[in-house]
């Protein structure tokens, strides 16, 4: 299939590397035009430019964001507007590790983590739907985690922001649906994923990563971590028309950890 996504208006959060950067230049070979935002304006800048050298200029846009603001969200949302001509997919995909357990976890990491995952969501999902009840059908897809419906002893504040993501996105599509609004709200929840975030845990650890790669596997059924495109496979569905009955609820890409 092609075009699945085409026509649409897309906006991806934390899109300089990674899951986010996975996810917008899958929806723009599919169709959409496509703003990616990041703190890190240059790194997202050199992604856009990549997706328009591959599909065309227009296709996609850059912006300095920090998703904690909310006026860096007005001016998403306002770019949005003006660049894309309205807005009809939001990707809250930006999100942190929250490190330390219950007792070593400081109140400073706990803020973080929420601030970075959980407002940043709040924000985007406050902000954007004006313009998108402009622009149905919508959709929102927010990057929550199997962390956020497993728990772990290591990771309170993962865990507990991972989830407040998943609750909040059943809450913001029950408000969207009970509108009749055609804006519709669902969740995602990978597992261990090939992104620059493995490289860290690496390098913090200092062991190699190929070993932590092969730890993680071994907790997963089907014996392998994930690629960021086979995220970005299930945000493209969530992104479409393919799944117009869908809203409030959970997509677990997780390589079977939660049948366990």
């Amino acid at each position: 299939m092609t075009g699945r996504v085409a026509g649409k208006k897309a906006l991806v959060t934390g899109a300089a590397q990674g899951l986010g950067t996975a996810h917008a230049h899958t929806l723009a070979r599919e169709g959409a035009r496509v703003l990616l935002t990041d703190i890190n304006a240059d790194k997202v800048a050199a992604q856009a430019d990549a997706i328009n050298a591959e599909f065309g200029a227009g296709t996609a846009f850059a912006l300095a964001h920090d998703v904690t603001s909310p006026d860096d969200w007005d001016c998403a949302i306002a770019f949005a507007a003006e660049h894309l001509g309205g807005l009809s997919v939001l990707v809250n995909n930006a999100g942190v590790g929250v490190r330390g357990t219950i007792e070593t976890c400081t109140l400073e990491e706990w803020h973080r983590g929420f601030a970075i995952n959980v407002d940043s969501v709040f924000l985007g999902c406050q902000k954007a739907l004006p313009l998108m009840r402009d622009n149905q059908p919508g959709s929102i897809v927010n990057i929550s985690s199997i962390a956020g419906l497993i728990a772990s002893d290591t990771m309170p504040g993962y865990n507990a922001s991972k989830a407040a993501v998943w609750m909040l996105s059943k809450s913001v599509a029950l408000y969207c649906a009970k509108r009749g609004w055609n804006i519709r709200c669902n969740s995602v929840h990978p597992t261990f994923v090939d992104t620059p975030i493995l490289d860290g845990i690496s390098a913090n650890a200092g062991i190699e990563k190929d070993v932590v790669m092969g730890k993680l596997a071994r907790q997963i059924p089907l014996g392998r971590v994930g690629a960021p495109q086979e995220i970005a496979n299930g945000v493209l569905y969530l992104a479409s028309d393919e799944s117009s009955f869908m809203t409030g609820a959970e997509l677990k890409l997780d390589g079977g950890i939660s049948a366990m």
